[in-house]
């Protein structure tokens, strides 16, 4: 029979061991992810690589989890969403086919390469005239270049649905903890914090998000003729995107230097956050 002390100790062991095998596993796990060996002697993945892995198991759970919830419409449906408009319910599943018509349609065809997209805005009631197509003619408003020539006018047109949704879409429960990560002078921490919050937002918030990301992405690699890299694209779409909860204006101006970064971490990481 075994002492209470050296059962006690065989515990202890068994204990590690089991964790050395949860650790081994998640490394294991991790690694399938990104598609490299681990050694049989074991070693750690570096922390960007260990973030990106995550983040692909993060991103087949949230997708796996929108497509057999029977409340939500499968994201794979080639623009089979509900809402166009800037009336209604902004904030269901299906928001993010108002920013296809107005991405895809407007800007993606004609405008990437635009000198100062999304930094020049377009004539306010031209922009109007954009957002009362929506709200009227849904997703049959016709926001071709033979109807609005200038670009500006799309992505302002952009902007003002962000600017007028009721719930900002990084959402006033994660702002502050947003903020928190943009603070962490780790480059490599700093990133894994921000990857944390946003699996904190809500799944509409979250593709949105998402989808705005890639299509920043696809802005900065026209830098050359646009002059628009992601630190640009931060001081424009910080704020838009982003509000502290209390309406204080000493708070948003403390605050935009953190919005600006956010936003060009998410940009510039699109590939490894998403």
């Amino acid at each position: 029979m075994f002492s209470e002390e050296l059962w006690l100790e065989n515990e202890k062991k068994c204990a590690v061991v089991r964790k050395s095998k949860q650790g081994r596993k998640r490394q294991e796990l991790l690694a399938v992810a990104l598609g490299v060996k681990v050694g049989v002697k074991g070693g750690f993945l570096w922390p960007p690589l260990k973030l990106f892995a995550c983040s692909q198991i993060s991103s087949l759970v949230r997708r796996a989890a929108l497509t057999h919830n029977d409340n939500h419409f499968n994201y794979e449906k080639t623009h089979n969403f509900k809402v166009h408009t800037f009336r209604g319910p902004h904030w269901c599943e299906y928001c993010a086919n108002f920013m296809w018509g107005l991405i895809a349609q407007g800007v993606r065809c004609s405008g990437l390469k635009s000198e100062g997209l999304y930094r020049v805005s377009g004539f306010t009631e031209h922009i109007e005239d954009v957002k009362m197509a929506f709200d009227r003619d849904g997703e049959k408003a016709d926001i071709s270049a033979n109807v609005y020539p200038d670009i500006n006018i799309i992505t302002g047109a952009l902007k003002l649905y962000f600017r007028d949704l009721p719930i900002p879409v990084i959402t006033y429960d994660t702002y502050s903890k947003f903020i928190d990560a943009a603070k962490i002078s780790n480059a490599d921490e700093r990133l894994e914090a921000i990857h944390e919050v946003l699996m904190l937002l809500p799944p509409a918030h979250y593709e949105t998000l998402r989808y705005l990301m890639i299509h920043l992405k696809k802005v900065t690699m026209n830098e050359k003729d646009n002059f628009m890299n992601a630190e640009n694209l931060g001081i424009v779409f910080g704020p838009t995107l982003m509000r502290p909860p209390e309406d204080s204006t000493l708070t948003t101006l403390h605050d935009m230097r953190y919005q600006k970064l956010i936003v060009q971490i998410l940009i510039e990481n699109e590939d490894v956050l998403f």
